[in-house]
This record gives C-alpha cells, sequence and structure tokens, in this order.
C-alpha cells in the first residue's frame, strides 16, 4: 500500500491504475478514494489514474490537531502525492472540498499542472451565504464527534442536493451511504473545522483567478444551489475556462450522473492535449511529464 508523506509528516495512501498522462482525482468530504470508481475504470485505459485519500481519511494519516488541516495544506496535499507518485505534471480533477482544492492548487502551484477540472466548487463562497457556512461547517462537525460517524452519515447523506442521486441510483447512494458512515469522526471533524470552516472564498481570490493561465472545466449541477452562481463567477473570472451545467442534478456529479461527467472530461481533456501539443508533438508522450523513479 502506496504513501506519500507530506512535508509536515502526515502519510496519504494513494493508488496509481493505468498508464500514459495522470490524471489525480480528489475527493470530496462525504467521499473517499473509492468515490472515483466510475472514472478510474474509465480514464485508465489511456491514463495514469491517482486516487489519495485526503488527511483525516483512513487508511492515510489522521492529525489529532485541528491545526494541521487547512486549504492550503489540502491544495499542496495534491502535489505531495504527485510527488510521491514520481509525476512531474498532470491533470488534477475535484469535487466539492476536491474542487476547492483543484483550484487552490493552480493558484499555488501552477508550474505542476496541466489542467484543473472542479465540480460541484462553491458551498461557502457566495459572501451572503459566508457566515451561514461556516457556523454551519462547525455545526456538522460537532455532529460527528459527538453522535458518531455511523449516526450521522445517514442524515448528511440525505441533505438538500444529495436526494437527487438517492432518486436516481438508490444502490450507488446507499453505498455512498454506507462509506461515509466509516468515516474517522474524528479526521471528519478536524476536516470540516480546519478546511471548509476556514477556507477563503472564491469571490475574494477573484484577482488570483483572472491571472491564473491554466486551462479549467467547471462543473455543476442545476439543483446544487449554491454551487450555481460560483460556479458561474469562475467561468466569467478564469480566463481559459468552460462551464457545464448538469440538468436535474444536484452536488454528487461523478456518481450521480458519470457517463455524463466521464464524456465532458474526457472531451477536454482531449482538447487540452490538442491544444499543448498538437496532433504530432512528440511531447504528447507521457514519458515527458512523468519521472522515473
Amino acid at each position: 500500500m502506496p504513501f506519500a508523506t507530506t512535508d509536515d509528516g502526515v502519510r496519504l495512501h494513494y493508488d496509481s491504475v493505468g498508464e500514459g498522462v495522470p490524471i489525480v482525482f480528489v475527493h470530496e468530504f462525504g467521499g473517499n478514494h473509492w468515490s472515483w470508481e466510475p472514472q478510474v475504470a474509465a480514464f485508465a485505459r489511456r491514463h495514469r489514474c491517482i486516487t489519495y485519500a485526503a488527511r483525516g481519511y483512513p487508511p492515510s494519516d489522521i492529525p489529532p490537531d485541528v491545526s494541521s488541516y487547512s486549504q492550503a495544506r489540502a491544495a499542496d496535499d495534491i502535489v505531495a502525492v504527485m510527488d510521491a507518485a514520481g509525476i512531474d505534471m498532470a491533470h488534477i480533477v475535484g469535487l466539492s472540498m476536491g474542487g476547492f482544492a483543484c483550484l487552490h492548487a493552480g493558484l499555488r502551484h501552477p508550474g505542476r499542472l496541466l489542467s484543473i477540472v472542479a465540480a460541484g466548487a462553491g458551498y461557502g463562497a457566495e459572501k451572503a451565504h459566508e457566515a451561514y457556512f461556516q457556523g454551519i461547517s462547525n455545526t456538522v462537525a460537532d455532529n460527528f464527534e459527538n453522535q458518531g460517524s455511523a449516526a450521522f452519515a445517514p442524515i448528511y447523506a440525505e441533505g438538500a442536493s444529495r436526494v437527487q442521486f438517492q432518486a436516481k441510483d438508490p444502490a450507488g447512494w446507499r453505498l455512498f451511504a454506507e462509506r461515509l458512515a466509516k468515516h474517522d469522526a474524528r479526521g471528519a471533524a478536524n476536516t470540516m473545522r480546519g478546511v471548509q470552516a476556514k477556507r477563503p472564498s472564491l469571490y475574494d481570490l477573484e484577482d488570483q483567478f483572472r491571472r491564473l493561465d491554466l486551462p479549467v472545466l467547471i462543473l455543476v449541477g442545476d439543483e446544487d444551489d449554491h454551487c450555481l452562481q460560483p460556479g458561474i463567477f469562475l467561468k466569467r473570472t478564469i480566463p481559459r475556462s468552460g462551464l457545464a451545467v448538469f440538468p436535474k442534478t444536484g452536488h454528487t456529479l461523478n456518481l450521480e450522473e458519470p457517463a455524463l461527467f466521464n464524456t465532458l472530461v474526457a472531451e477536454f481533456l482531449a482538447q487540452v492535449a490538442a491544444d499543448r501539443w498538437g496532433p504530432r508533438d512528440p511531447r504528447a508522450d507521457p514519458a515527458q511529464i512523468m519521472r522515473t523513479k
């Protein structure tokens, strides 16, 4: 079982499947490294697919102090995993909390990235709801600590932007809820307090996003209310970005609509490759962007 070790000594479990230009998948708060199974199955045919468990999510380490969790750490952890896997540059794909981490990685480490896919990234970003989101995040942390993951997971899994998944794919939603129930309660609480409740609003980063010179695909469900407007903001602000809105869809985009998600991401990655290397450019060889360890 491979692990990356961050500069603050936290071990992050990761897995690597397939060969080709690398894609690193970054999971949401309610998911884990298993959440990307539909994407790994599709993309590992032509890409090296890296999934990992964020800090606080077994089998990665669970730092006991909330000070070990932050938005900056979440972004830097992506690069730590890339370093451990021997990857110089990669496409990165994130959902929700993972989408925020990917956007921040683009601001902090643009030279390590080929492109960004940010799906369902927006909760807490709207300035009018910023204080409310921070309060809710701390309440969720309290519930994980006081009730335990097994008791609180069914409540969290039936949130207003997740019942769409439950209605469309009851078996898939049930598996999501069962995995959520096994999350480490302390890790979940620390993640909520250190990452979610304290991350800066996307709107406060407008100047940085306007200078971001990477191709970015923004994905959002039309019934994921608090992500719609931030998604439009990102599209209007990031110069090389595109926006796709999924109809009749909630927050868990990659699991709720895996075929559509995979199709849009595959087309985006193909366009990025064509724009970057051209159809005959030898730099399209994956060996040019991956180190041999």
